[in-house]
């Protein structure tokens, strides 16, 4: 089983390309080469493959390194499933996991969400979906900061909230209050609720 990633740019038009271009491919490259395991095309949309368990982390990462400039956001569709065709581009390998993305991805569109999934599994998918929807009550409304400290977070998972400070040149006590705000330990319990929801479908 693989995760696939399909997702675009929200409000892409309102910057330059170089603006957030390099912002993204620093997280797709993380998971491996272009154009095998992540891709991107028509401008300002793109997919990524994964595993399984780290692709809802992932997806929010993207998104908070996106809202962490003013007025953008990302669609983002999680599909699990099969490969059962590679072909060396993602763009043009087919499975389960890429239908089901792209069946989600068009879904959102017409839905006005920004996350969800689709795992084959009408019980986890309805589970899984109504926690991620509560969640973007919140993370749709991220502030730059907000969204810049949760990405700074997932990235740095085991840093102290003292280091989290020198980095951003700022107090310890403002650290707390930004991850405060952001809901972070939220957003921490949901990935490790998917994570360990993630256990009971992959065979």
């Amino acid at each position: 089983m693989i995760a696939i990633i399909t997702g675009d740019i929200v409000n892409s038009e309102q910057y330059p390309t170089s603006i957030w271009m390099p912002l993204l491919k620093k997280v797709l490259q993380k998971n491996g080469k272009q154009p095998e395991f992540w891709d991107i095309y028509r401008g300002d949309e793109f997919q990524l493959k994964s595993t399984p368990d780290k692709a809802l982390q992932l997806a929010i990462e993207i998104k908070a390194v996106i809202k962490s400039i003013k007025n953008l956001d990302v669609r983002l569709a999680i599909g699990l499933g099969d490969e059962t065709y590679a072909g060396g581009r993602i763009t043009e390998a087919n499975g389960s996991a890429y239908k089901r993305s792209g069946r989600m991805f068009e879904a959102l569109k017409e839905e006005k969400r920004t996350l969800a999934l689709a795992c084959g599994h009408q019980h986890y998918d309805q589970t899984l979906n109504l926690m991620i929807k509560l969640a973007l009550n919140f993370m749709d409304d991220w502030s730059t900061v907000s969204a810049n400290t949760v990405s700074y977070t997932l990235q740095h998972p085991e840093i102290s909230q003292e280091k989290m400070a020198v980095q951003f040149k700022v107090q310890q006590s403002a650290i707390s209050q930004r991850q405060t705000r952001a809901r972070t330990h939220l957003v921490l319990e949901l990935i490790e609720y998917y994570q360990q929801t993630i256990k009971q479908i992959v065979p």
